[in-house]
């Protein structure tokens, strides 16, 4: 039997990750929130703009809509990329690649060249964050530091989307072209990228590794159940981030009421930031034993705005529900990733970002399906959380399973 522990005959022992790396490949994580929310202010700007356009109603959405497809599309090929050839040059590439499609359609007019622009964009944030969720394993292998730096992750990027829509919004008062030109701020990143990262070619001594001469293969058997349970995690997060306000409008706020509807998604940013924060410490417990806690306050938070429609059951349900988002994430990659060999991480860190991101993309179609059919978007809000205390259950029960597994061992 090979010993998947050993050292790695290249293994770099003399570096040592710090801040400055944490800050760099959080910064990098960024990046595919900004290619899903920078545009949404200026939305309906681009509607009027493109409103002779045959299917315009339909394109225009998928502007930004479909770097998520492309993520879910593209990420498990730049796994394999990075476990090959790689890291460091794929993710400097990719975000010097991103400052260029990223601001085209600030000189673009035409809607199929931005429409073209942003499948590129989806490519290159595949890359993106599939490489630093990479990183962060390969560089803080040590449990303690790994699971604060995967709880920062989620903390960054929430907070990340939250200042990225504002800022959205204020550029947008200067038209639809001037919000693109935010995507260049990859360049400030990826400079100091450059001088600070490094390819660990061959991990960490302290990591875990393949045997030698051992051939390594994506380890489907061990990830497969967790990847279903990613792509439905993926769509249960994006559910209320994407619902909130359409809900509190729903509630009899009215639309043009920017300050409230604001409030109450900022809430509800902050309780899954404030989870994010809280998950390195609670994930001493187990990472894995959160899932089931994730999605159970995430099944309570959206039962309660079915159950209580009105403004304070809107605000009390987003609130629990996100905080449950806050420890999915973290939980969700600490779960699939954490305990990978660095030979294959590239690869499962890749199909780990294409279920989740996949589940993304498809969470304002099933939505949609849910309200036609229930007529309601609370009670379609309502039956995903009856969804999500289910999967709770059957988490849950893999865990137990996988435990007895690995004590029969």
């Amino acid at each position: 039997m090979s010993n998947s522990t050993s050292v790695g005959p290249v293994a770099d022992t003399t570096r040592r990750a710090g801040a400055l790396q944490g800050i760099l490949l959080l910064a990098g994580s960024c990046m595919p929130v900004l290619g899903s929310v920078l545009i949404t202010p200026v939305l309906p700007q681009l509607s009027a703009h493109f409103a002779d356009v045959a299917g315009s109603e339909i394109l225009v959405p998928m502007i930004v809509a479909i770097p998520a497809l492309m993520i879910a599309i593209f990420a498990p090929f730049a796994g394999q990329i990075v476990d090959r050839l790689g890291r460091k040059n794929l993710l400097i590439g990719a975000m010097i690649a991103y400052a260029l499609v990223g601001t085209a359609p600030a000189w673009l007019e035409g809607l199929p060249e931005i429409l073209f622009s942003r499948v590129l964009v989806g490519v290159c944030e595949a890359a993106i964050m599939t490489v630093c969720t990479t990183l962060i394993v390969d560089y803080f292998f040590e449990e303690r530091r790994r699971n604060k730096y995967l709880g920062l992750q989620t903390v960054t990027t929430t907070l990340a989307a939250t200042v990225f829509i504002i800022l959205g919004g204020a550029l947008g008062v200067g038209g639809w072209h001037t919000p693109f030109w935010v995507y260049a701020i990859s360049i400030v990143v990826a400079v100091p990228m450059i001088f600070a990262l490094w390819e660990p070619r061959g991990g960490a001594e302290g990591d875990r590794h393949a045997a030698p001469g051992e051939k390594v293969r994506i380890p489907w058997r061990r990830i497969a159940a967790p990847l279903v349970i990613t792509l439905f995690g993926g769509f249960a997060f994006y559910v209320l981030i994407i619902e909130v306000s359409y809900l509190v409008v729903g509630t009899g706020v009215d639309a043009e009421d920017t300050r409230v509807i604001g409030l109450v998604s900022a809430v509800a940013s902050l309780a899954t930031a404030i989870a994010g924060f809280t998950f390195s410490r609670l994930a001493r417990v187990r990472p894995g034993s959160l899932l089931p806690l994730a999605f159970a306050l995430q099944a309570v938070g959206m039962i309660v705005i079915w159950v209580v429609p009105a403004l304070g059951g809107v605000i009390a349900g987003a609130v629990i529900a996100s905080f449950g988002s806050g420890l999915l994430l973290p939980s969700l990659l600490t779960w699939v990733v954490a305990s990978t060999r660095y030979e294959e991480r590239g690869r499962v860190t890749g199909w780990w970002t294409a279920s989740f991101y996949l589940g993304q993309f498809v969470t304002p179609i099933i939505v949609g399906v849910l309200v036609g059919i229930l007529g309601a978007l609370n009670i379609a809000v309502g039956v995903v959380g009856v969804a999500a205390a289910v999967v709770a259950g059957i988490t849950m029960l893999v865990l137990r399973a996988r435990a007895g597994e690995t004590v029969a061992r």
